[in-house]
């Protein structure tokens, strides 16, 4: 048996490595000119640098996030980038409603949709688990809910259009890291819940992609404030990681991994060595003193 695994390891390994770059040969920018693309959490970070992306593309864009000032500002830059159009909404995805709003918002303005970019989180803590049970109510309501309440209200537009559902998820969705616990469980869920409706669209022959993003640590503001003097290593770039992202949902793959070693390999690590993937992660803490929350 030790000896099937050995070959069969680097055999799969080698498969996939396949599968990843001459999928990533066949994306054209020219996929996503005209197309109406929703991206959320698009004030700062990943998100805004996907909304740029896309302007350079060519793509109609609508924006949100909780912050006017910042989103007008991402919305005169994809303008000036070349974007179709660029619109906005801004609000909290606290609010279902607001979530609601903002699919209807694509309809009126853009005339119906082609890519759902679910990108949004909420403000969390990166430190030891503390008990507090809302706090986790509340990240459930933003990281996971509100993304099933867009879903759900876009999915009449995306039928039609044979569009996409593109899913900003993280390892700490796959793999348990320490300090993430409630974010960690958000992203958890969305596994969850993407994984099984993805099956249920191919059952009921349903034309619309999901494509779930696993996310290793990126050089946005907030992560690197929050993890940087605890985690040992260093951050990738946002403006790539956001490129990966668009291609996998214009090329609708079923799953994204960025950066793909830091991503893909410790999940086969994790289906063969349990504990030895849990020591490694570890490894990756400086933990003498506990992070700050």
């Amino acid at each position: 048996m030790g000896r099937l695994q050995k070959i069969l390891i680097p055999f799969l390994g080698l498969v996939l490595a396949f599968c990843f770059y001459s999928a990533r040969e066949n994306f054209k920018p020219e996929m996503l000119k005209g197309k109406r693309v929703i991206v959320t959490g698009a004030s700062t970070g990943i998100g805004e640098q996907m909304a740029y992306h896309l302007a350079r593309m060519g793509a109609h864009v609508l924006v949100t996030a909780r912050t006017e000032a910042k989103l007008q500002k991402v919305v005169e830059r994809c303008q000036e980038l070349g974007a179709g159009s660029a619109r906005l909404v801004s609000g909290s995805m606290e609010d279902m409603a607001f979530a609601k709003r903002v699919v209807e918002a694509a309809e009126a303005e853009l005339g119906g949709l082609d890519m759902l970019i679910l990108n949004h989180v909420g403000k969390s803590y990166f430190s030891y688990f503390d008990g507090d049970i809302r706090h986790v109510q509340k990240l459930l309501d933003i990281n996971f809910l509100s993304y099933v309440a867009m879903t759900v209200s876009a999915l009449p537009m995306l039928k039609q259009s044979g569009g996409s559902v593109v899913v900003v998820s993280s390892m700490a969705g796959k793999v348990g890291f320490p300090f993430t616990v409630p974010y960690s469980a958000t992203k958890f869920a969305l596994d969850g819940f993407f994984s099984s409706l993805r099956q249920e669209f191919s059952i009921q022959n349903v034309n619309v992609s999901i494509t779930l993003c696993i996310l290793s640590f990126i050089d946005t503001e907030s992560a690197v404030r929050a993890a940087a003097d605890v985690l040992l290593m260093s951050p990738a770039p946002k403006e790539e990681c956001a490129l990966e992202i668009i291609k996998g949902g214009a090329l609708r793959q079923r799953e994204v991994y960025y950066k793909y070693a830091l991503t893909k390999i410790p999940l086969l690590l994790r289906d063969w060595a349990a504990e030895l993937l849990d020591y490694l992660v570890r490894q990756h803490y400086q933990v003498e003193r506990p992070p700050a929350a």
